[in-house]
């Protein structure tokens, strides 16, 4: 009877994954798994991005675009600013009208390519006529909203020049032309990959991820449609409203607006207990994707290389003697040439087993460490950067230091929210909003990475220096230390220790699936 090739594969290869993934990543031919996804496991990062993580940002962000782009509208995009007035009482300057018609125009647009998308990710309308006009709608919105951007800038600066400002529906013309030009140049990319034959012409998307873009529109319709009740019951500014309702949702609370009749604050508790409960699942939806789906392709992709460089590892020694099954037609095992003697075929399997095993764990650790880097350097850059962004917009109005937007962004991101430092322009509100919606799912991720990792860490460490001192394991004392010197070292001592539980074929540890 043959006995199958194992978990290393024979000379370097593996039958059951390096055959289908070469192929499909060299000819473009595809078999997609059931859930539509997991034949891309092994094929290049590039096009996972393009076929299933590039769809899920424009559907997140789309919506969002549009969103922004109704701020846009509301309001002129200009106020009067003499010197000594309050900037939150500035009064508005009027657009002119083709102003307002085309900027509404971009708006239908807009809303058209965010429909045409919708319907190709609910199967409702095919990826060749989707996607061209997806493309479309949002490249015209975002010139149209360059070109009005562009224009008031010039022809319509009011002299002498300080006495007015941009209001926050101009910043929000800003924010929503770029995210227009990003997501359609992402639906480009997963175009010409489809078109090219790189993957099959449909999202490579489960049917839970194809629900995320309803969840972002319904989250942030109920954004809108909250800040238009709240604006009419407190007599505020629309547009300060809905600063008021991101704080509100986001469980940040600064205190700087606060409802102050009895309507509006019995209105409150309905508004918020819905609201954090829609934006919950958003950003699970959120951390689903950026965790689970790709804990799977990064899990993959390091087992892969890791088991691919091990075998060119061996073969370089002239220790790839475990490779090499035992056939019943054939020489025996012990003719195969080694540097040391021959393996019976149990030490064969046992050899290989072990560093497989050793393989797969080194993986797990790499993936979650490479993860919380990632994470950890997003959060890092939106807590830095968007220190100095703020610094920028309250400088003329509050005079702040970089230290000041340093605190606030941190205050913010942790949504601890004590209120002494708040924000009061219009750039800098209008900014608040569009760094929070990407700020607040970061966070999460960074902390849900941090809990497979460092909080891991240390829960591991503990349980292991309880069983060598005060609970003791069947396994023996001296295997015990073993487990916890290679554990504290991070596995440079003690490196061909195998756990004694099973890992999955990601190398996650069974107790943690």
């Amino acid at each position: 009877m043959d006995e199958p090739t194992g978990a290393l594969g024979a000379n370097g290869e593996n039958p059951d994954v390096d055959q289908g993934a070469d192929k499909g990543a060299d000819q473009g031919d595809y078999e997609p798994a059931d859930d539509g996804e997991d034949w891309t496991h092994l094929g290049p990062s590039r096009w996972w991005f393009a076929s299933a993580a590039f769809p899920m940002i424009a559907g997140t962000l789309g919506p969002v675009a549009s969103a922004f782009s109704v701020c846009s509208l509301v309001k002129p995009w200009r106020q009067s600013f003499p010197p000594g007035t309050d900037v939150e009482k500035a009064p508005y300057i009027n657009d002119p009208p083709w102003l307002t018609a085309v900027n509404a125009v971009q708006l239908a647009v807009a809303l058209l390519a965010n429909l045409a998308l919708f319907l190709n990710m609910t199967r409702r309308l095919s990826f060749t006529i989707a996607q061209p006009v997806t493309m479309a709608g949002w490249y015209l919105s975002a010139f149209a909203l360059i070109a009005l951007l562009a224009t008031a800038a010039g022809p319509l600066v009011v002299e002498p020049e300080h006495d007015f400002i941009w209001s926050q529906a101009f910043f929000y013309a800003i924010y929503s032309a770029v995210l227009y030009f990003c997501v359609a140049s992402l639906m480009l990319v997963t175009y010409l990959g489809a078109r090219t034959g790189r993957y099959p012409m449909d999202f490579m998307l489960t049917p839970s991820q194809r629900t995320l873009m309803l969840q972002t529109i319904m989250f942030m319709l109920y954004l809108l449609l909250g800040a238009l009740l709240f604006c009419r019951l407190e007599h505020w500014n629309y547009l300060d409203a809905l600063y008021w309702a991101a704080v509100t949702l986001f469980t940040v609370g600064f205190g700087d607006i606060v409802p102050n009749t009895s309507v509006g604050r019995a209105l409150l508790i309905p508004y918020a207990l819905v609201g954090i409960i829609s934006l919950g699942l958003v950003i699970g939806s959120i951390r689903s994707l950026v965790l689970d789906r790709g804990k799977t392709r990064l899990g993959a992709r390091i087992v892969e290389k890791k088991r691919r460089r091990t075998i060119r590892r061996l073969a370089r020694a002239g220790r790839d003697d475990i490779l090499v099954p035992v056939k019943d037609e054939g020489p025996p095992l012990s003719s195969v040439p080694s540097q040391s003697s021959a393996l019976t075929e149990f030490d064969r399997r046992e050899r290989e087993f072990r560093l497989m095993r050793k393989i797969q764990d080194g993986a797990a650790r790499r993936r979650r460490w490479v993860n919380m880097a990632v994470s950890t350097s997003t959060w890092l850059v939106l807590w830095l950067v968007g220190a100095r962004i703020f610094q920028a917009c309250e400088g003329p109005y509050q005079h702040w230091s970089y230290f000041d937007g340093f605190y606030f962004a941190f205050i913010s991101l942790t949504t601890i929210g004590y209120g002494d430092v708040t924000p009061v322009s219009n750039a800098g509100r209008s900014f608040w909003v569009f760094w929070a919606l990407l700020a607040l799912p970061t966070t999460t991720v960074l902390i849900s990475n941090a809990g497979d990792t460092i909080v891991k860490w240390i829960r591991d460490a503990t349980d292991q220096i309880a069983t060598v001192t005060i609970l003791p394991s069947d396994a023996g004392f001296k295997k015990d230390w073993r487990r916890l010197l290679r554990m504290l070292s991070f596995g440079v001592l003690y490196a061909d220790y195998v756990e004694p539980e099973p890992p999955s074929a990601l190398g996650e540890p069974s107790r943690l699936r």
